[in-house]
């Protein structure tokens, strides 16, 4: 039987990867907006410190377990940004073209060979609000930015994320293969082998 394990995002492309990747682990995924709990101000300053925020807060208004991610570009161009700022770089409400379109700006005139950028993700699993001891579990994702959008699947810079290995940016990528390579999957592959290993 599954339990319900609150996510504590309303972003439902980030929701679906979390319901994907957590498949057969025993816990029913389901946003926080579901239950109709508002994100909570995301003033840490690293993406462990933001995921534990949120995964905090979720669990308190919800009474659940809750599961945060947080997750960014992180452009050595621009010195790590856009970083923890990734989803609020082009301001409140900007959305995904309007933070693309600030990040192209910003990167006018680099060339191709100082785009590197990484993925970064941090996920806390919190069995209630005052767990003393959070799952945490990271992943990196390497690549560069490109100088224009790429590819229509995925979300946020996913359309400016090259991978190398594969020659495709991650909106060019298949769901699945996007998950086998992405900082996200990495973080959450760590997480299913610590849930496999501990009492949740």
């Amino acid at each position: 039987m599954s339990r319900t394990l609150v996510a504590a995002t309303g972003n439902r492309g980030k929701l679906a990867e979390l319901d994907r990747l957590l498949d057969g682990v025993g816990w029913e995924v389901v946003a926080q907006s579901d239950f109709g709990v508002e994100p909570p101000p995301e003033d840490g300053l690293t993406f462990v410190e933001n995921a534990i925020i949120k995964a905090r807060h979720a669990a308190e208004r919800t009474g659940r377990p809750a599961l945060a991610d947080d997750s960014g570009i992180v452009v050595d161009a621009l010195g790590g940004a856009p970083g923890v700022h990734s989803a609020r770089y082009a301001g409140p409400g900007g959305g995904d073209a309007a933070n693309n379109e600030k990040l192209l700006r910003a990167l006018a005139g680099v060339p191709e060979a100082e785009r590197t950028a990484r993925f970064e993700c941090a996920v806390v699993w919190l069995r209630d609000p005052r767990d003393p001891v959070p799952l945490i579990a990271r992943g990196t994702w390497s690549g560069r930015v490109l100088e224009a959008p790429q590819g229509t699947n995925g979300f946020g810079y996913d359309p400016l994320f090259l991978d190398p290995a594969t020659g495709c940016t991650a909106a060019e990528l298949s769901p699945g293969r996007k998950d086998a390579l992405s900082h996200r999957g990495q973080a959450l592959r760590a997480l299913r082998a610590m849930l496999a290993a501990t009492d949740v």
